[in-house]
């Protein structure tokens, strides 16, 4: 056998995995396939036939690449986790069988909620939680250590497990949001805690704000000088807020709720890109 048909043979025996890892990392097939297809070449071009552990080798690489693909859809700015997984509050530990009824449950759920997380805590529950990949191999692959690994996945982890993003009926959401923008405008800081949920993510082209301490002060903020009329509206299907000026949709926030708050606020601060969004004024 030719030494590339070996390589070649080698490689196939993995494939099918690396793509189903790859598929949970980035949710896209097309992704996913591309993640392999780098592998594959990053595989064909390395040192990597004496590899003692060839499958924890392809998973690190196909890790890193979803990793760097994941970083490229958004800016990310990420905050060290190296104190706190030290200082953090203990969790309850599930045994394997809750594990393995978890992974086996998320279907469509996982989807949207990992949608919520950063890269790292993507790939960290993902791999950990669901491919029973070592806390650490996963911190060498995210450039952290295995405490802080550990720690992503539990954020993670704690956010599946009440991932039913439908599970607040439209009227709620309306109320909700009522809230969350009179809070705003009041600078009512406390009452921007009430509606979010305490890990919250907000995104915008520009990057990622985690947690409800660090968006309730944005809002706050924010509200003090914001330009613009906020509405109450349907923001592609979600319900959410448009800020008008002269008439004219300039920006949008839209929601995602999981266990009556406010996990997700996707924010689109471009006017040309709001302009063009799916929007019906409530």
């Amino acid at each position: 056998m030719r030494d590339d048909d070996f390589l070649a043979e080698r490689f196939e025996s993995h494939r099918a995995r690396l793509r189903v890892m790859a598929q949970r990392m980035l949710g896209s097939v097309a992704e996913a396939d591309d993640a392999v297809q780098e592998a594959w070449v990053r595989f064909s071009r390395a040192d990597a036939r004496q590899a003692e552990n060839l499958a924890g080798w392809l998973t690190t690489v196909v890790g890193r690449v979803c990793l760097d693909m994941l970083r490229s859809r958004r800016s990310r700015g990420e905050q060290s986790l190296e104190t706190e997984a030290e200082a953090a509050v203990p969790v309850t530990v599930p045994g394997p069988e809750q594990d393995v009824l978890l992974a086996d449950s998320v279907g469509s759920a996982l989807l949207v909620v990992l949608d919520t997380l950063t890269p790292a805590e993507r790939l960290a529950f993902v791999l950990h939680d669901l491919f029973a990949v070592s806390f650490d191999e996963v911190a060498g692959i995210i450039g952290k250590s295995p405490a802080a690994a550990r720690q992503l996945a539990s954020r993670a982890r704690r956010r599946v497990r009440g991932a039913e993003a439908t599970d607040t009926d439209p009227a709620r959401r309306r109320e909700l949001v009522d809230a969350f923008l009179a809070a705003a405008r009041e600078g009512d800081f406390d009452g921007l805690l009430e509606v979010l949920d305490p890990d919250v993510v907000v995104r915008t082209e520009a990057g990622v704000t985690t947690g409800a301490l660090a968006v309730a002060k944005g809002a706050a903020t924010y509200s003090r000088h914001m330009v613009g009329v906020p509405v109450p509206a349907l923001v592609e299907g979600r319900t959410g807020i448009a800020l008008l000026r002269e008439g004219r949709v300039w920006r949008t926030l839209a929601f995602t709720f999981v266990h009556d708050r406010i996990a997700v606020i996707d924010i689109t601060t471009d006017p040309d890109a709001a302009a063009r969004s799916d929007v019906t004024l409530l």
